[in-house]
């Protein structure tokens, strides 16, 4: 079940995105930043358990940025992560957010999702605001992606319902 996060989840989602950080996979979440945005996560539940979480983080008027989706290792390849990213998206377009952006280490994920490589240098300074901060800065080797949502909206309407 996919459904909005709620203070309840914090921990759960913590421990998700940090046990990825730990592996390299992602970047590290610290808990007082996971409940100053919680309204941006989703989460999915499965038997009461939380599987994943994906966020969106609105930048600007018409820019987002997916964040933190991550997906349990035995419920991966089941359609869990796409279910967030679409959830994203479909946030994003009730918004009325024109661009989406992702910085991964998976890119090929986010490529099935509808969206398409770009380099660093095309992406709004506003964003590196929150890179400054990270250990990892300013190699952390994550590859950008963008999702316009005026250009995927027809092609992907099937996926974005």
């Amino acid at each position: 079940m996919l459904r909005k996060a709620t203070i309840a989840d914090v921990e759960k989602i913590y421990k998700l995105i940090n046990d990825f950080a730990a592996k390299n996979v992602m970047l590290p979440r610290s808990l007082s930043e996971l409940y100053e945005n919680i309204r941006d996560f989703f989460v999915f539940i499965d038997h009461d358990n939380l599987v994943g979480c994906a966020a969106l983080h609105i930048f600007w008027k018409d820019l987002a940025e997916i964040k933190s989706v991550a997906v349990l290792e035995s419920q991966q390849r089941k359609g869990v992560g796409k279910k967030l990213a679409m959830a994203c998206i479909r946030e994003a377009k009730k918004l009325q957010i024109a661009k989406m952006f992702v910085l991964t280490y998976v890119p090929e994920f986010f490529e099935k999702c509808g969206f398409h490589r770009v380099e660093k240098e095309t992406l709004p300074h506003k964003i590196w605001s929150e890179c400054v901060k990270c250990h990892k800065f300013p190699d952390c080797g994550e590859i950008p992606l963008i999702y316009e949502l005026n250009k995927n909206t027809e092609e992907k309407k099937e996926d974005i319902k």
